[in-house]
């Protein structure tokens, strides 16, 4: 909002919102810088971040191996290995992202924000955020979407 002065016009940045987590943390890794994180997801998340994140997030093992695309085999093999490759560290990092944003939307229900992941939103079209979230494209239009239905505008 701009306001007029003897010196100019100033502009009133309204203040950011806090963010309350770090993006690896819902996955259970220790607190780290971003560059820290894009160092690790480049190399591969370890394998402890999928049962981590199944425990908050209620998914299943079968339902991240899903959404991450990897076929059954291939992520057991993964668990063996104790080590995503960095595209499927990516995909998860992802959906962890969604699902903490989901989580303060519905003000840390962890079952209220699964289930408006998985439950189709008009919003989007009637797709199911997670859907979405698959690509970074369609997760960033589920963000939009919460910080809207954040905010107060009807979506």
């Amino acid at each position: 909002m701009p306001l007029a002065s003897s010196k100019g016009t100033h502009f009133v940045v309204p203040p950011q919102r806090e963010s309350k987590s770090s993006p690896g943390r819902i996955l259970g890794l220790k607190e780290m810088n971003l560059a820290s994180l894009i160092r690790l997801v480049g190399k591969g998340l370890p394998w402890s971040t999928v049962p981590a994140f199944a425990r908050v997030s209620g998914f299943s093992q079968q339902e991240l191996a899903e959404f991450l695309g990897t076929p059954a085999r291939t992520f057991a093999r993964r668990r063996i290995s104790g080590t995503l490759d960095p595209a499927e560290s990516e995909r998860l990092l992802r959906l962890a992202e969604i699902f903490d944003a989901a989580l303060s939307l519905f003000g840390g229900d962890h079952d209220g924000a699964r289930q408006w992941l998985t439950a189709p939103v008009r919003g989007l079209g009637n797709a199911r955020p997670i859907d979405y979230a698959r690509t970074e494209l369609g997760a960033r239009e589920v963000r939009n979407l919460i910080g809207r239905l954040e905010d107060g505008v009807f979506s």
